[in-house]
């Protein structure tokens, strides 16, 4: 999966499924509920408008719902719900789908026996946990993925199931250097930048993938995560309600931070923030990875300042030089990929970004757009109120130091020289022109370069030549 084609929604994922595999989605209420929870707000109010009318409702009067500025937005809605099969067009009509219907009634009314939204252990656990101590284990989990990621040593190495979905969703790859190690790309700069929802998200739509290639049953994976979104925080569940394929997904969950057991063959399972947000749409915890910051004048005073308090840690000067006000070892880790630190002090790194250190981030697939991007999402607030936020001399340096590293450009070429005579060198180059395959050429020292896909016409060619002049 390219930059370009990085999926870190599970509407994407859902959209693409065939219609039966939603038809057994649709028989878990946890899993109606939580797909009604992903729905936009107008998306959400179709469908409980819909859900006990018995009887299909003309789509024209649908659209009477709405004002004329909000048609566009209930468009986007109607495909929505028909993309994910809840509704379905029918003779110019709009019909629920029935399944989903009964089983959305289940989970808003408690009706059923299907106990998809988990069994509650009927014994106390002999080791209770809080929810302040499930907060850090996710936390201690998820950064540990993170910290890996960017090169620190602070934490265990993750696990081999965890090192292999970092590399077969290409947010890591081989460094050229040392084959035995995994080094961050391209990609798995932009997966830093995203909230912790959507990293989790994005991880587990790789998982997703993975568990296709390994032949485990979809719909019972998905069926486990929409469950865990509808799980109460700091309660213990049993495991005798999951599948043996659910069962199985927990060692996994466990070394993501989304699910704790205190050993592998425990009966129980405690689901933590990052499981209980999955279908709320907010970031799972609060003074999680990419959240830590501190610094002068960050004041908060509404939930919007709040954010951008708590993203806005980085000072840019028009000198090059860097300072960040943040404790957090995941912060200063990241920031160590394009920026030279000097100093650090109790809540305040500082350091320049310099040719090489830009370099030294280009090489790992990290493009100037992708640090600019950074820098602009965790300005400090002063700097904000400045426009443009970054200072145009650094921003336009950046990337020409890009720039200059992609002068050059790598092809894979043949060499082709010694030629017998001049007139087999003449006919070979203008041979390789006519299709158009000829890189460089050097006459008087009957030495040419040809493309790596032109190289078996070009061969046969002169091979062909020497034949012929032989005979």
């Amino acid at each position: 999966m390219s930059v370009d084609n990085f999926k870190t929604n599970i509407y994407e994922y859902l959209e693409t499924l065939p219609t039966v595999t939603f038809l057994r989605l649709f028989q878990k209420p946890a899993t109606c509920l939580a797909i009604f929870r992903l729905l936009p707000s107008i998306g959400r109010q179709i469908v409980m408008s819909l859900l006990y009318v018995e009887t299909s409702i003309i789509a024209q009067d649908v659209n009477s719902w709405v004002t004329k500025d909000g048609q566009r937005k209930l468009s986007e809605a109607l495909l929505k719900l028909t993309r994910l099969r809840i509704l379905e067009h029918k003779d110019n009509c709009l019909v629920m789908n029935e399944t989903f219907r009964q089983e959305f009634r289940n989970a808003l009314t408690g009706g059923g026996t299907q106990q998809s939204f988990g069994l509650p252990c009927s014994t106390p656990d002999k080791h209770p946990v809080d929810i302040a101590f499930l907060d850090q284990y996710a936390t201690q989990q998820w950064e540990s993925i993170l910290h890996y990621m960017v090169g620190t040593s602070l934490t265990k190495k993750p696990s081999r199931g965890v090192l292999n979905l970092l590399e077969r969703s290409q947010l890591m790859q081989t460094s050229p250097t040392d084959q035995t190690h995994l080094q961050i790309t391209n990609k798995g700069f932009q997966f830093l930048l995203q909230d912790v929802n959507t990293q989790v998200w994005a991880f587990l739509l790789q998982y997703l993938d993975m568990a296709e290639v390994l032949q485990m049953d979809l719909v019972e994976v998905l069926n486990f995560l929409f469950q865990l979104g509808s799980l109460e925080l700091g309660e213990n569940y049993s495991v005798e309600t999951l599948t043996q394929t659910q069962q199985q997904m927990l060692e996994d969950l466990r070394d993501y931070g989304i699910v704790y057991q205190r050993k592998g063959g425990s009966r129980r399972y405690y689901p933590t923030r990052l499981a209980t947000t999955l279908t709320s749409g907010n970031a799972a915890l609060a003074g999680a990875a990419l959240k830590n910051c501190t610094g002068p004048e960050a004041t908060k005073t509404t939930t919007t300042d709040e954010e951008e308090g708590d993203q806005g840690f980085m000072i840019l000067e028009t000198n090059y030089r860097v300072y960040a006000y943040t404790d957090s070892p995941l912060q200063i880790a990241v920031l160590n990929l394009f920026v030279n630190l000097q100093s650090r002090f109790r809540n305040m790194v500082a350091g320049v970004i310099s040719r090489e250190s830009v370099r030294n981030a280009l090489l790992k697939g990290i493009t100037a757009d992708q640090i600019i991007s950074y820098m602009q999402t965790h300005a400090h607030p002063q700097m904000r109120k400045k426009t443009p936020i970054l200072p145009l001399t650094v921003v336009d340096q950046i990337r020409l130091w890009e720039m200059e590293r992609n002068r050059l450009k790598t092809t894979p070429a043949y060499l082709y020289h010694e030629f017998g005579t001049q007139a087999d060198f003449d006919a070979a180059e203008k041979h390789a022109q006519e299709l158009g395959v000829l890189l460089w050429a050097n006459p008087k020292k009957r030495t040419m370069i040809i493309t790596q896909d032109g190289h078996d016409g070009v061969k046969g060619f002169v091979k062909r030549r020497i034949q012929s002049t032989k005979s």
